[in-house]
């Protein structure tokens, strides 16, 4: 056993799921990937949309954030509807909130209405928790941690092909909007597999929607990361920076208590922050901070050009995709393998030893970065940690749980997972427009190089998370 635990319907000792879920994985896993891909969908486009629109840099990248934003308000609520009503319900339901916002992003004709409908399509980021919980409802005990590994490495596979699409049609039109009709049809076919393949097994547990607590999450989150955002153009002793953040601390404390008190709460406290949770989650709020950083990172430190300003590689929102490839493949086959690796030393372990490699990848930009094999190295090596982090990260947040919690259980992981990514959008973006070159709005070098040091740091602190995980909660391979 590899301490997930089975279906408690099952007479002692006899695992009655069904053994022929290929066409359930496989179905789950496309939509994980058209999930991932409307993530990283825009940010190649970000630099042509500042000009598009006439925006800042700290105003665009609300078309990244934003999206992010909704999904870490829309997870644990859609993934506690999921444990209540049914996982397939919320995964088609997240899907048809993709589809309609790419639609609205297809047709908007200002910045406000594209990151309102980014913000739609950021509700299918409840998609991947929901896809684990029905994991663990109807798969085989010896299967689960691969498909879950399988699925949680669509978030990276699928992050780099939503940039290689997008450089594809910025090569041939300088319109977004083709983008997000070919986001559209992914969600629609999407939907269609999912409707016709996966099915619903699990148990359906009671209770009630925590409205508050979804207002309050998303009241708090809000005021945090504009207060970010907007720290160098408003100043970070402004009162209105200073109040944001203030604003954020009392909103967060009124969440809490209420979290407490509620019967039915968006976010099970003890999930969040118990003995057995909180290294598991910190370890994914530190992951999540470095993998969407690195995706913003990279876009406008490729097509930055070389001649002009004395770094970057002259690219084309083409070449941003493509430099990401070698991550794509490494991240698929280290997936694959590393539920192997999990049976034998531990998810814990095993989410370290893919922290590693992560924050190894941004040391080697911090230190090498004017070549194209330094970014083609760093592609590589990213893949390989992640492929392992967060195939072990999947399984290290629902393997202490019940059953009955596995969906609110992934979906709170999920979260602190995308709340580490909008921080990190909103700190990037932040360095990158208070450290210019003289006279422009242009990142210099040291303010790239700063960012890849700070989520290096961020993996490794990962990393000795999950090591001090491990060596609390030690993994026993047998029953």
């Amino acid at each position: 056993m590899t301490g997930v635990p089975t279906t408690t319907a099952a007479p002692p000792g006899q695992d009655v799921r069904p053994a022929h879920t290929g066409l359930t994985l496989l179905a789950l896993a496309v939509a994980g990937m058209v999930v991932s891909v409307q993530q990283t969908l825009v940010i190649p486009l970000l630099p042509q949309l500042m000009r598009h629109f006439d925006a800042s840099v700290t105003d665009v990248t609300w078309v990244f954030t934003a999206s992010l934003l909704a999904g870490a308000v829309a997870t644990p609520l859609l993934s506690r509807f999921g444990d209540m009503y049914g996982k397939k319900r919320m995964v088609l339901l997240t899907l048809a909130l993709l589809v309609v916002g790419s639609v609205v992003c297809a047709l908007s004709g200002s910045l406000p209405v594209l990151i309102a409908g980014r913000a739609l399509q950021g509700v299918s980021s409840a998609l991947i928790p929901l896809a684990i919980g029905m994991i663990r409802d109807t798969f085989p005990v010896a299967r689960i941690t691969t498909a879950i590994g399988i699925v949680s490495a669509t978030m990276g596979v699928g992050g780099s092909i939503g940039m290689i699409v997008t450089g594809l049609i910025a090569d041939r039109t300088s319109n977004h909007h083709p983008v997000f009709w070919i986001a559209a049809g992914l969600g629609a076919a999407a939907l269609v597999l999912i409707g016709a393949t996966a099915r619903d097994v699990g148990a359906r547990a009671g209770g009630r929607p925590d409205i508050a607590g979804a207002a309050l999450l998303a009241a708090w989150l809000v005021c945090l990361l504009l207060a970010i955002s907007q720290g160098n153009a408003w100043g970070w002793t402004s009162a209105g920076v200073l109040g944001l953040f203030g604003a954020a601390a009392a909103l967060c404390a009124v969440w809490t208590a209420v979290e407490l008190r509620v019967r039915d709460p968006l976010v099970r406290l003890g999930l969040l922050v118990g003995p057995r949770s909180l290294s598991a989650n910190l370890a994914s709020a530190l992951l999540g901070f470095s993998m969407f950083a690195a995706f913003t990172l990279i876009s406008g430190f490729v097509q930055s050009p070389s001649a002009k300003i004395g770094y970057g590689l002259d690219g084309s929102v083409l070449d941003v995709g493509l430099y990401m490839l070698p991550s794509t493949v490494t991240m698929l086959v280290f997936s694959a393998l590393a539920g192997r690796i999990s049976a034998r030393i531990g998810p814990a372990h095993t989410l370290a030893i893919g922290s590693a490699f992560a924050g190894l990848s941004y040391l080697w930009l911090a230190l090498s970065n004017s070549h194209s094999w330094d970014m083609l190295a760093f592609s590589a090596i990213q893949g390989v940690g992640f492929g392992i982090a967060y195939a072990a990260l999947g399984t290290l947040a629902v393997q202490h749980v019940p059953m009955s919690q596995s969906g609110i259980a992934s979906g709170i992981n999920s979260l602190v997972r995308t709340t580490g990514g909008s921080v990190a959008g909103a700190v990037t973006a932040s360095i990158l427009a208070g450290r210019v070159l003289a006279g422009t709005d242009v990142p210099t070098l040291g303010a790239y190089e700063l960012c890849f040091w700070i989520v290096a740091a961020g993996a490794a602190l990962a990393a000795l998370v999950a090591v001090a995980h491990g060596l609390r909660h030690p993994h026993r391979t047998g029953g």
